[in-house]
């Protein structure tokens, strides 16, 4: 679900390779292993001739092709994927492993009359492009361009809108339910990913399918992946099933048969499967025992294969599943090779551009370091704190890249627990950590803490147990959009009890506070931003702040002024609010502006808000890059209305800013906070309508 940081620059080298249908040479691609599509080792920079696809504008133009032309399109589609990923970036890896997939679905089922539901949506751009959106698919994840993921907004083909894994079965369910109930015959697939299947709703609903005898085909994608490597039981259990030899086919009536499996030496399971001695009989497989009519497992690229099964199922009833291998990246030599590097890429830079005015090319050019990236500064900070405290220890719901942990997994792996794809898992492993006299940490996304909410209010605030939360892509996180915004944990965190709030400037405050938190007994949480910092220091030995005291940045104009803003940021926004008062004041001369660097949301620093009201300030605002509605700005609302004393004296001219009562359309972060009126011109704006 993060987006990787694999740098463009190793796939931006050359001319890609092609398939025969392509006018580049078809001497620069060499024949995959089941002699089925081709594989290529470069991303093309011209857009690669495909006869076939452009012929595709609906799934209806589908269900006329031969097997040969089924195969055809999905070497022309894979090599159209490749292009228009180096044209926009985005998500890489997992579409380029459901090509086949995408392919046969599309062109048995009718859709959009029946349903297909795609599990968090990283591997949707195949179905984007054979749903009428090939021409736009360059667009992708740009501003006004198509969406990261399924989006129901953006297409009648998109039945449900995703980004976060584990609900493509529980949504499945409730549109297969609802057709039965209006006697509407119509097929819902769903397809989920190994690594989402870890997650807890996904159990539930096949449980609850069962209970219903609902007609419900679920596919299963295995690729071993989730973003990272797939681990846990369950993994365990997938793997163990393909290397026992067999698998459960489907009869021309569909009656499951057990025999031996074609050879699929062209998958390369993970060795660490083989230490597992005993294999089980294929049918006594999880999904069976559970209830689910189970497939498997099959070859996910091998076209005929697909057909022939897929075919079959889809008329089975009741809850059925279907087991397909896959490889992430398949087709592109380097993401077969490197599927975690290669999740997702950024677009190719242009060959002919001067990028000397980027922030990177500028420091590169003085032999100066980039600013670290605040998921490094979180790395540093817990393998420090490791080697001066063996009671820390470190979970992660699958984000040990994103979360900057590989470090630490490395130098501490005892000390390390990925849960995988398990949030509400991840939040009561660490209450339950905590009562047994450790101390753990919980690095987590923002938007994905969400989904263990109920754990943090339930098993660590009510219990006041000692945990930390290092709370990951905070605010606006760009072009993965609404699903993936991180603009709502103020308001969720704030609200409960036992709860402490800190919110970094910089990098140094991130590594202090980071410390701060962990040095604190009891539940608290340091809330930070995706990308990379402002460049800061950050300073040695680390510091424990005092718990809810903010600081004075900065004080410009004159004390005697007529006019007196409070500029109270939290967070990321104290920079843009120092912008911002040095433009308001150019053009306020007899104005005084103070910045104040808030820090923690919660408990709010009521004492410096008071002296702000006693030195007389006519104006506040509130500045987070958060929702407006429950955030910071309403935390300071609160106070001034329901606790102050100085405010029955004093009532200055109040405004909030933040992000207005609407989900945020994907685009860059800095579109974003321009759409939102969050960057210094939009600022500048608001405080100036305050003034007046």
């Amino acid at each position: 679900m993060q987006q990787s940081s694999h740098s463009s620059q190793s796939c931006s080298l050359a001319v890609a390779t092609s398939s025969s249908s392509s006018t580049l040479s078809s001497a620069d691609s060499v024949a995959s292993s089941s002699s089925l599509q081709q594989i290529y080792t470069q991303i093309p920079r011209v857009r690669p001739n495909t006869p076939l696809l452009d012929a595709i504008d609906t799934p209806a133009d589908l269900k006329t092709l031969t097997t040969k032309q089924l195969i055809t399109l999905a070497d022309e589609l894979r090599l159209f994927l490749l292009y228009s990923a180096g044209q926009s970036g985005g998500h890489f890896g997992a579409n380029l492993g459901v090509i086949e997939l995408t392919i046969i679905l599309h062109h048995l089922l009718d859709a959009p009359n029946d349903q297909i539901v795609w599990d968090v949506g990283h591997q949707a751009y195949a179905h984007k492009v054979l749903t009428g959106r090939r021409e736009r698919l360059s667009s992708i994840r740009a501003k006004d361009g198509l969406t990261a993921f399924p989006e129901r907004a953006e297409s009648v083909y998109d039945t449900f809108g995703v980004g976060h894994s584990s609900t493509s079965i529980s949504a499945g369910l409730g549109m297969s339910l609802a057709l039965r109930y209006q006697g509407r015959p119509q097929t819902v697939a769903c397809i989920i990913g190994d690594g989402a299947m870890t997650g807890g709703m996904a159990f539930e609903a096949m449980n609850d399918a069962v209970q219903q005898d609902a007609d419900l085909l679920v596919i299963l994608n295995d690729n071993d992946m989730s973003i990272s490597c797939s681990i846990g039981g369950f993994s365990r259990h997938l793997a163990m099933l393909w290397e026992s030899g067999y698998q459960v086919d489907i009869s021309d009536t569909g009656e499951p048969i057990l025999c031996h499996r074609p050879d699929m030496q062209a998958f390369s399971r993970r060795k660490r499967h083989k230490q597992q001695r005993d294999v089980p009989k294929i049918e006594d497989n999880l999904f069976k025992a559970i209830g689910f009519t189970y497939f498997g497992p099959f070859d996910g690229h091998n076209i005929p294969e697909l057909l022939r099964v897929l075919t079959l199922a889809k008329q089975v009833r009741g809850p059925v599943l279907v087991h397909i291998y896959t490889t992430k990246g398949k087709g592109f030599a380097p993401a077969e090779a490197d599927p975690v590097g290669y999740h997702a890429i950024s677009k190719l830079a242009d060959e002919d551009s001067d990028s000397a005015n980027s922030l990177e090319s500028n420091k590169v050019s003085q032999n100066l370091p980039l600013p670290l990236k605040y998921s490094q500064v979180f790395g540093q900070f817990l393998c420090d704190k490791a080697a001066q405290d063996d009671k820390l220890l470190a979970i992660t719901p699958a984000m040990e890249a994103g979360s900057g942990m590989v470090d630490f997994a490395r130098h501490f792996p005892e000390r390390f627990f990925d849960v995988a794809i398990a949030e509400q898992h991840a939040v009561t492993l660490a209450g339950g950590m905590a009562t047994q006299g450790v101390k753990p940490i919980v690095a987590i996304y923002s938007t994905f803490l969400q989904r263990g909410y109920d754990q943090l209010i339930h098993d660590i605030a009510l219990q006041n147990l000692d945990v930390t939360f290092a709370i990951d892509r905070a605010g606006f996180v760009g072009e993965d959009g609404a699903t993936h915004a991180g603009v709502f944990d103020f308001a969720f965190l704030r609200c409960v009890p036992n709860m402490v709030v800190a919110a970094p400037k910089d990098e140094n405050e991130c590594y202090q506070l980071l410390n701060t938190c962990y040095e604190y007994q009891g539940s608290t949480a340091v809330r930070y931003p995706r990308g990379m910092g402002t460049g800061a220091v950050i300073q040695q030995p680390p510091q424990c702040y005092s718990v809810g005291k903010a600081v004075v940045e900065t004080v410009l104009g004159d004390d005697n002024a007529v006019i007196k803003l409070a500029l109270l940021a939290f967070g990321t926004m104290v920079a843009t609010a120092e912008q911002a008062a040095e433009n308001i004041l150019s053009e306020h001369p007899n104005c005084q502006i103070q910045v104040v660097n808030m820090r923690w949301v919660k408990p709010l620093d009521a004492d410096l808000i008071e002296d702000l009201l006693i030195q007389g300030v006519t104006h506040i605002a509130t500045l987070e890059e958060h929702m407006i509605m429950g955030g910071a700005g309403s935390a300071v609302n609160e106070h001034l209305l329901n606790s102050s004393a100085a405010y029955k004296n004093n009532r200055p001219a109040i405004r909030n800013i933040g992000i207005p009562d609407h989900f945020a359309p994907h685009g860059s972060q800095a579109e974003q906070l321009a759409d939102s009126g969050l960057d210094v011109n939009g600022v500048v704006g608001q405080l100036k309508q305050l003034l007046s």
